[in-house]
């Protein structure tokens, strides 16, 4: 597998997983109105596995799939697990763009556990970047103070949850491949979700099953998509780049669900991507370690 550090490569897949993420926003905002999560989480798992069975077999069938890493593997899949029904969860209780901004406390997460665990460097240009970042989204959403809804709070904690899923992705890069990440996080999901969803199941109307399937394939392709801009680049940089996720959220409530874009989106969006243009900026050479 190509592992050759290329920012304009992981840009490029990090495009896709925007667009994929975008519309599973939307889809499972629809959804969640009709089913529990467990049972849209535990559907789109199933149907993942049909979808990537053609891309199994293309490249050598599922002898390719073997790890020496299951249990990071798993460890890495129920953090994501968890984080995935906090955030369906939180689309049926607060507005699409307040969950996708909070969210973006993610990065924070991210960017101290890339660099206490894998050994990235937080040079002044991701520090710029997340910083940016983050004031765009404040700006975008412009947090009221009072009572603290539990909305919120659950968003909160899926952002936390794939800020630490964020890392292990960014570990199992290094020895495994895109395809195979996305398989065992399909399998585990698929068994954590079992029985939650064999008793709470409820049959999806034909309308449901459409929202399902986009779910599924957006869910799906969208993690292959992040795997391999992993393969291309750092956390710290590749993160930085889901900040854009925020106004084009914000465009598509505007389209869709007719929700007001004011000079403060396109304020925090300029943010944004000022921040994400800073952060292709190279870093400085290593310091020369002392001879011994």
């Amino acid at each position: 597998m190509d592992r050759t550090p290329s920012k304009p490569k992981a840009a490029l897949w990090m495009a896709g997983w925007l667009s994929l993420m975008l519309v599973m926003a939307v889809a499972g905002r629809e959804t969640a109105r009709q089913l529990n999560v467990f049972q849209i989480l535990e559907v789109r798992s199933v149907l993942g596995l049909f979808l990537l069975y053609p891309m199994i077999c293309r490249h050598g069938g599922f002898a390719t799939l073997r790890t020496s890493r299951l249990p990071q593997h798993i460890a890495r899949n129920l953090i994501q697990y968890g984080a995935q029904l906090g955030w369906f969860l939180a689309l049926s209780l607060i507005p699409i763009g307040q969950v996708v901004a909070i969210e973006f406390t993610m990065p924070i997460w991210t960017a101290i556990l890339a660099a206490a665990f894998l050994g990235e460097r937080m040079t002044i240009w991701k520090t710029a970047a997340i910083l940016l970042g983050i004031v765009g989204v404040v700006v975008i959403v412009r947090p009221a103070t009072g009572e603290v809804d539990p909305g919120q709070l659950i968003a909160l904690g899926a952002a936390v949850g794939f800020g630490v899923s964020m890392v292990l992705v960014k570990s199992l890069t290094r020895t495994e491949s895109a395809l195979a990440i996305i398989f065992w996080m399909l399998m585990v999901q698929l068994a954590a979700g079992f029985f939650p969803t064999l008793y709470l199941w409820v049959w999806p109307s034909a309308q449901a099953w459409g929202w399902l399937v986009v779910i599924a394939v957006c869910g799906t392709f969208s993690h292959y998509c992040l795997a391999n801009a992993m393969r291309y680049a750092d956390a710290t940089v590749v993160v930085p780049m889901d900040f854009l996720r925020v106004p084009l959220t914000a465009t598509a409530g505007w389209l869709i669900y007719s929700e007001r874009l004011d000079m403060f989106t396109v304020l925090g969006a300029a943010l944004i991507l000022t921040g994400n243009l800073l952060n292709l900026k190279p870093g400085g050479p290593l310091p020369a370690r002392a001879a011994t």
